[in-house]
């Protein structure tokens, strides 16, 4: 009886098996090393919950219980009424002093954000249609003066357009009513414009500083030497790193989407899909820019403070999460186009208020993946550069 013959294997294929066996391995190596080592689950997990918290309540770029001194000179009834409409509001709350110089002891020691004063003739002139309201502003911070500026104009628009509906005399611009709507923040709250910046700064601090620091303590204690002893070869042991992390960052993700509908009712408009594409796309940046570090320094706190310095604090700072980049000057506008996370930032911002706006999205995540595939090809060649 004739043996049968043993079915032939190509080689490509085997090589192929070989692959995905030794990158199941790995990748087990590595969920189990993250789940004891207790110092990355509390980066991964702790201190995106602890952004979410500092940011979210902490972080504001309203206006709000600005403090006015109301020099009350004139005692008619007029005046009391501008006084009463200055006070009252959750943005502005009104101390009544009797004399200009009271108001600005107010403000020299700080008790006071602006000085609005109303002369003794205030009630004479404003029968002869000729009175004026006074408004000193703290210029220390010419934000928050603008602000108030806009409170107190407005709160004296509104109380001249009462006292004119009351008398039945025609208003100025009769005839003509403005209806404003805000558009992307019904709420009118900082809020909705800063905690879509969080699943940003969240993802790039998760990827970018936990791969590194990561990654470089095993270069420190010369595991990823012992490995390449092995027939493991440089790819797969970066695609096992990327692997865990890149779930971690998911769940970083997942609770910024959380925190913002529960916490501060931020509205999701755009695709729920669309946003979890662009964010695992950035997430394999933030990691390629953490393996490019480790692979360069090899180093745990050259490691960390290198992946705070040139990604976290850039994304903080040039993304756009606080400062408008049309406002900067020219050279940090150009220093911020070329950061990654900017593109992302106006990506999550607009998904989250103003909806799935396809030729911004096609372009964003054009970007996103041309960043992943060269910071990842220059992380494998650095990789392989510095074993041989």
């Amino acid at each position: 009886m004739r043996g049968r013959r043993a079915p032939t294997q190509r080689p490509g294929g085997s090589q192929r098996g070989h692959f995905w066996l030794r990158l199941r391995a790995l990748a087990r190596k590595e969920f189990r090393q993250l789940l004891r080592d207790r110092s990355n689950l509390l980066i991964g997990v702790g201190l995106p919950i602890a952004l979410i918290l500092i940011f979210g309540y902490g972080l504001s770029l309203d206006v709000r219980d600005a403090r006015l001194a109301v020099a009350l000179e004139d005692g008619s009834p007029e005046a009391h009424e501008i006084a009463a409409a200055l006070d009252g509001s959750t943005y502005m709350s009104a101390t009544v002093v009797r004399s200009l110089a009271q108001a600005r002891r107010l403000m020299d020691t700080h008790e006071a954000d602006a000085a609005v004063h109303l002369p003794a003739d205030f009630a004479r002139r404003l029968a002869a249609g000729d009175a004026r309201v006074q408004l000193l502003l703290q210029g220390s911070d010419p934000i928050r003066s603008a602000a108030i500026q806009g409170y107190v104009e407005g709160a004296v628009a509104i109380w001249a357009q009462k006292r004119q509906d009351r008398a039945g005399g025609p208003a100025a611009g009769a005839g003509v009513t403005v209806v404003d709507r805000m558009w992307f923040n019904a709420a009118n709250t900082s809020t909705w414009y800063l905690v879509p910046g969080l699943v940003v700064l969240i993802m790039t601090l998760v990827g970018t500083f936990l791969t590194a620091l990561v990654m470089a303590r095993e270069w420190e204690r010369g595991t990823l030497e012992a490995l390449f002893v092995t027939p493991v070869r440089p790819v797969e042991v970066l695609l096992a790193k990327i692997v865990p992390y890149f779930l971690v960052g998911l769940a970083g993700l997942a609770l910024c989407l959380v925190a913002a509908r529960l916490l501060f009712a931020v509205p999701i408009h755009g695709s729920l899909l669309v946003l979890l594409a662009a964010s695992m796309l950035y997430m394999i940046v933030s990691l390629g820019i953490g393996l490019l570090i480790s692979a360069f320094t090899r180093n745990q706190f050259l490691a960390s403070q290198i992946a705070i310095l040139a990604s976290f604090m850039p994304s903080l700072m040039l993304s756009g999460f606080v400062f408008d980049l049309r406002n900067v000057p020219p050279a940090v506008r150009t220093v911020g186009h070329l950061l990654p996370a900017t593109y992302f930032m106006e990506l999550v911002r607009t998904l989250f208020l103003a909806g799935t706006y396809w030729p911004l999205v096609l372009k964003d995540c054009g970007i996103l993946a041309l960043y992943a595939v060269v910071l990842l090809a220059l992380a494998l060649a650095v990789t392989r550069k510095r074993l041989d």
